[in-house]
Parts: structure tokens; sequence; C-alpha cells
């Protein structure tokens, strides 16, 4: 049987312009080769919902899976989680133990959670959070 293999797509446009490094693509291209899975290619893609849509269907002809880090904050801009719902052919929906966490985080750190973090507990359906 063939080794897995797994991908990595990176979003952020600050990536692209060089304003910060992507270390995280790095790391887990690491891991992926610890864990004897094939990682034959790291995609860097800007925060456009059309490029991104774009290049998850491109590494999906040919990976097994894909890890997509970046743009899954909670801002505007951070349209990640729209884009792999897109591809996916689903929609959004609140996941109860992320949206959890983040009220738990906050909470812990005695700050006020603006209601915008709740979009980081947006979870396309049948999507698996690690």
């Amino acid at each position: 049987m063939p080794p897995v293999r797994c991908d990595v797509v990176a979003v952020g446009t600050e990536l692209l312009l060089g304003q910060i490094v992507d270390t995280n693509s790095s790391w887990l291209g690491e891991q992926l080769a610890a864990a004897g899975i094939d990682s034959c290619l790291q995609v860097k893609v800007g925060d456009n919902q059309a490029r991104i849509v774009a290049a998850l269907r491109s590494v999906l002809r040919d990976a097994d899976a894909v890890i997509v880090c970046g743009g899954l904050g909670p801002t505007h801009d951070d349209i990640t989680r729209e884009s792999i719902a897109e591809v996916m052919g689903t929609t959004l929906e609140m996941d109860d133990v992320i949206a959890d966490r983040i009220a738990r985080m906050f909470a812990s750190r005695n700050r006020k959670m603006a209601e915008n973090n709740l979009r980081q507990a947006m979870v396309p359906r049948g999507a698996s959070v690690i």
C-alpha cells in the first residue's frame, strides 16, 4: 500500500509579502515526515477566497489529506473556514466545545470576550479540527 500523502496550505497575505515567516509549514512537514506521511507540496496563498478555494482544489487532486493553517482568526479577513466549506460543499456550524474553550480562555485572563471571537468556533460540517 502506498504511503498516505498529506500536503499543507498556509493562508495569509502577510506570508506572501514576507511580513511573517511561515514556520508552521516547516514544522508540519517535519512532523508529517516523522510520522511516515509523505508531504509533497506546501502552498502559500493570500487572504482571497477564490484563490484559497483554487489552491485547496488543486492540492486535493493528489493528496489524501490537507492541513490548512492561517486565516482562522476572528476578523473579517479570516476566510479560511468559509473557503474550506465551499470546497467541501457544506456549511459552517458552531462547535460548542471550541466556543467554550475560547470563552474559558478569556475568563481565565479576566478579559471580556468580544462576540466576533466566536467566529473561531465556526467549523465546516464534517471537518476535523486539530
